[in-house]
């Protein structure tokens, strides 16, 4: 072998060798890219599940204190029948604040003015009456929503069509 085959020899070899730890560079960076990628799927799922976490804490205690807030109307409602002033102020001060501090959590009530909607109500009885068919007519119970979701349905009376 002439100085010049072993010259190209090593040149090979080193061309192969740089060829090879190219390849290794790039499998490395791949792999790299793929666990950073699947690190950041990893905290948006554990931040996702830390919000559904706080919101179903948030949702369980209004749901406790709904009943309280039932009570409180019917209280206003008594008061007024009876013409006590003194003590219906006192319970609409209080149903009040109750209210202001349920809505700071995101409660909102359930809109039952017009047709009947399945998603946040439920109907309870249909009876006839010269209004539209679905129409809700009365509210029996108030429903409510917390953000997004329906914690309690609003249980209505709907209309049944004149020939109902």
């Amino acid at each position: 072998m002439t100085d010049e085959n072993v010259q190209e020899d090593r040149t090979e070899e080193a061309v192969d060798e740089l060829a090879a730890a190219q390849k290794e560079r790039d499998d490395y960076l791949d792999a790299l890219q793929r666990l950073k990628a699947e690190f950041d799927n990893y905290r948006k799922r554990v931040a996702r599940d830390q919000q559904d976490l706080v919101a179903r804490a948030a949702e369980r205690l209004v749901k406790e204190l709904l009943p309280v807030l039932d009570d409180l109307e019917r209280a206003l409602e008594f008061a007024a029948a009876h013409e006590e002033a003194q003590l219906e102020d006192g319970v609409r001060l209080v149903h009040r604040s109750f209210a202001d501090a349920l809505a700071k959590e995101g409660l909102a009530e359930v809109d039952t003015t017009g047709a009947f909607d399945p998603h946040t109500q439920e109907a309870l009885l249909a009876q006839p009456s010269a209004e539209a068919e679905g129409t809700v007519l009365q509210v029996l119970q108030k429903g409510y929503t917390l953000g997004d979701r329906v914690l309690r349905p609003a249980r209505v009376v709907i209309s049944a069509g004149e020939n109902g």
